[in-house]
């Protein structure tokens, strides 16, 4: 794969953290399919309008082996993503980056992007409910936590602060976010409790 600025990635360290499969108690799912499914719940029981959003890919080069399969050789990311969710609650926009970690102590801030903060900001100024949901795959617990928070942490970084987030930080500044068996990552109620 190649980014918009011509450099080459190999597809595995283009992949997201929350693509790569992680099992935890003995489920085997991974937060973008959990929150996929909290989402269809979401969808289906008409509480709220939120999608995945698609990554911007231009296919070049295809192998076809067989009639019936084809083989991606070559692909370029068309422009830089921003974050993986984005729709609609009560009204408000709402829009977040699904990050997973197997760090025990801290949020790696390498995990995010410049552009992705940059989108982020954009959308709080206008006003849109923004976070990132921080699944620690060890600790088996998942964290609302605001953008807000996320970019003062940010900024420290690029003025030689540390590179994550403690845990406890995650802990005191954002929510755990409750699992149910069908509301895997049951978000809105952090929303509904501490952002309306």
């Amino acid at each position: 794969m190649h980014y918009p600025n011509g450099k080459k990635v190999s597809v595995n360290a283009a992949k997201p953290s929350v693509f790569r499969e992680t099992i935890y108690s003995n489920r085997g799912m991974t937060l973008e399919e959990d929150i996929n499914e909290t989402n269809d719940f979401y969808k289906d029981s008409n509480k709220a309008i939120i999608h995945k959003k698609p990554v911007p890919v231009q296919i070049v080069q295809v192998d076809y082996p067989k009639r019936s399969a084809a083989v991606i050789k070559e692909a370029y990311f068309k422009q830089a993503s921003t974050t993986d969710y984005n729709g609609i609650y009560k009204g408000k926009y709402i829009d977040f980056e699904a990050k997973e970690t197997r760090n025990k102590t801290s949020f790696p801030l390498s995990n995010i992007h410049q552009h992705q903060i940059d989108h982020m900001k954009q959308v709080v100024s206008h006003g849109a409910i923004c976070f990132l949901i921080i699944r620690f795959s060890v600790l088996q617990e998942t964290y609302y936590y605001p953008a807000e928070k996320l970019f003062i942490y940010w900024e420290k970084q690029l003025n030689g602060g540390r590179k994550s987030i403690p845990l406890d930080a995650v802990k005191k500044e954002g929510y755990i976010i409750p699992i149910q068996f069908h509301i895997k990552v049951d978000y809105l109620s952090v929303i509904d409790k501490y952002c309306i």
